[in-house]
């Protein structure tokens, strides 16, 4: 009964220092931080002159009227969708491909999609930056192209999504590939047994299945895309012009550039309410559609 008894205790008190710790983490590191993004977005707030006065929704309303602003907010979009499309669209094709039962060395592929992946951002984006080189750069070599692709305004956004892409499509590929693998063979057995080809396969079977799988994927990546800023920072500097401007490259620029953390603030503030709501779309959108299919 002492050994019982100690045993339970013990449990009760490991649960306990869990359950303290994960409360601290989320309160430090979460609740906190929102906090203090609230709370100094109503203040004109800059450290270096220990300034720190009330204004209200002043700051709110200089981000709303500022025509930065909202052309970062649409370059910030146009990046996360297209980066977004094409993780799905790269990711998936590429699962199907190495889910086929004629595809030999799956680890292998599967192990090399995901490299880039887990090599750091800076680094990519150096050897991007390379490759898009006007002069010496691989992509002009190899596809006989005359672009500056980093200094024209119409290629230079285009350029970091093609290097974002890259970088990331091997995350929706093991994703996807997941997905694949626990979906029931019986069913497809069923499909093949009725005369369905690959396409009303993948159409009305895998595609179906897959949604929580793609939903997933673009959340997890929207919430990304959306914050993107390292490869903004080294391969344009937000330019040339504000062409590659992203909200986290402005909110980044006003906090530690020009010291504006009121404005920064408010831009941040903006850019979360921003991603609560595309996520509860996202989900109200594949409720609604799980809805219909049962």
């Amino acid at each position: 009964m002492d050994i019982e008894r100690k045993k339970y205790f013990k449990a009760i008190n490991l649960r306990n220092v869990t359950i303290l710790f994960l409360v601290s983490y989320f309160g430090i590191f979460v609740i906190y931080p929102i906090y203090k993004a609230f709370a100094g977005s109503l203040h004109n707030w800059n450290p270096l002159i220990d300034q720190y006065d009330f204004i209200g929704f002043d700051n709110f309303k200089s981000v709303l009227t500022n025509s930065l602003f909202w052309s970062s907010i649409s370059n910030t979009f146009i990046f996360a969708f297209f980066s977004v499309l094409f993780r799905i669209i790269i990711g998936l094709g590429l699962a199907i491909l190495l889910n086929s039962k004629l595809t030999k060395f799956k680890s292998f592929f599967r192990g090399m999609f995901y490299m880039p992946t887990i090599t750091p951002l800076v680094a990519v984006s150096f050897v991007w930056m390379w490759l898009y080189n006007p002069q010496f750069g691989l992509i002009n070599k190899v596809f006989d192209l005359d672009i500056n692709w980093l200094k024209d305004p119409n290629w230079a956004l285009p350029a970091i999504i093609i290097m974002t892409i890259w970088k990331d499509f091997g995350y929706a590929t093991v994703i996807f590939l997941g997905g694949l693998m626990g979906l029931p063979e019986e069913v497809f057995e069923a499909a093949d047994m009725d005369g369905a080809n690959r396409w009303s396969c993948f159409r009305h079977i895998t595609w179906p299945l897959l949604k929580p799988t793609t939903l997933f994927v673009v959340i997890t990546s929207l919430i990304s895309y959306l914050q993107a800023y390292v490869q903004i920072l080294i391969m344009t500097e937000g330019g040339p012009g504000t062409s590659t401007h992203v909200i986290s490259y402005l909110i980044f620029d006003e906090a530690f550039v020009k010291y504006n953390f009121g404005t920064a603030s408010a831009m941040a503030i903006i850019l979360f309410i921003m991603i609560g709501i595309l996520t509860m779309i996202m989900f109200k959108i594949t409720g609604e559609n799980e809805g219909i299919s049962k």
